[in-house]
């Protein structure tokens, strides 16, 4: 597998010749410009509700902010192209306008979307897909030179409830499939990759738990790895609750997250998530080594 993996890298270049350092773990604060999304509390109502969630995001610590306006939840609606550019671009030149030293990440995995976001401002691509859902993803991310967001997902998210069934072992499948991802965006000129395992996606709360505990064996790839744990069912579900009370446990798994070796918490709520990556880093400093697996 050496050929295939990068070397070990903890920052990310963006344009403009800004630097994210990764070197300790960071917050990506979640803005949804979708009316349909999982979690109720987190969707945006108009530009001057943007800008103040913004706001108290990066006051709170975030380091990132991630716009989306496709809704990724299992099941939801398939938006057309140009109804994903009308929710997101708008948002996306407000925010890098009020906040112009802001990292701004984009959630798409459509490469025309991601082509007109980073013109707009966005500093990082966010593809849940991995290039599986638009072929030109991987070569565009190249094209536009920012760094690539890599996740894990079967199926769609309208089909990937039903891609949960997993012949081999689920951490030799996400291995393979980042190894193969790796090189084809290596072949593109993509360099500044951060991982995503895809808590979730084509997952069952079950199945993402084991993924949870076995994250470390994801950190032979040497590269930054991104934990999107927020309120999911994975932290609801167990619990017989909603979205709306998985604060908790969902500051709970990003513990075990970062234990695990994540450099990056992609959370609703950002003031908690700072709170946890300073009090994990003072129990366990950074001479520490993650959990082993």
């Amino acid at each position: 597998m050496q050929d295939t993996c990068f070397s070990p890298a903890q920052t990310l270049r963006c344009p403009g010749g800004r630097v994210l350092d990764l070197r300790q773990p960071r917050v990506m604060g979640i803005l949804n410009l979708t009316p349909d999304s999982f979690y109720e509390g987190s969707r945006v109502a108009s530009e001057t509700d943007l800008l103040r969630r913004a706001e108290t995001m990066l006051t709170a610590g975030a380091a990132v902010l991630d716009l989306g306006s496709y809704s990724s939840r299992p099941g939801a609606e398939d938006i057309s192209i140009d109804e994903e550019k009308r929710r997101l671009l708008p948002a996306i030149e407000a925010v890098r306008r009020e906040f112009p030293e802001a990292f701004l990440s984009v959630d798409t995995f459509r490469s025309g979307v991601a082509v007109e976001a980073v013109a707009a401002g966005a500093d990082l691509l966010n593809d849940i897909s991995g290039g599986t859902l638009d072929a030109d993803m991987l070569p565009t991310a190249g094209r536009l030179g920012v760094p690539y967001i890599l996740m894990h997902l079967r199926g769609t998210p309208q089909t990937m409830t039903r891609h949960t069934d997993y012949q081999e072992d689920l951490l030799l499948e996400l291995i393979r499939y980042f190894r193969d991802k790796l090189a084809a965006l290596r072949s593109h000129g993509v360099t500044d990759v951060v991982l995503d395992p895809g808590f979730g996606f084509a997952k069952t709360p079950a199945q993402s738990h084991e993924l949870l505990r076995r994250l470390p064996e994801l950190n032979l790839l040497n590269l930054p790895l991104l934990a999107g744990l927020s309120r999911k069912s994975m932290v609801y579900k167990p619990l017989g609750l909603q979205p709306e009370a998985a604060l908790a446990g969902t500051i709970a798994l990003n513990t075990l997250a970062l234990r695990g070796g994540a450099r990056l918490l992609r959370v609703h709520d950002v003031a908690e998530a700072v709170q946890t990556i300073q009090l994990v880093s003072n129990t366990f400093p950074p001479t520490s080594s993650p959990i082993s697996p």
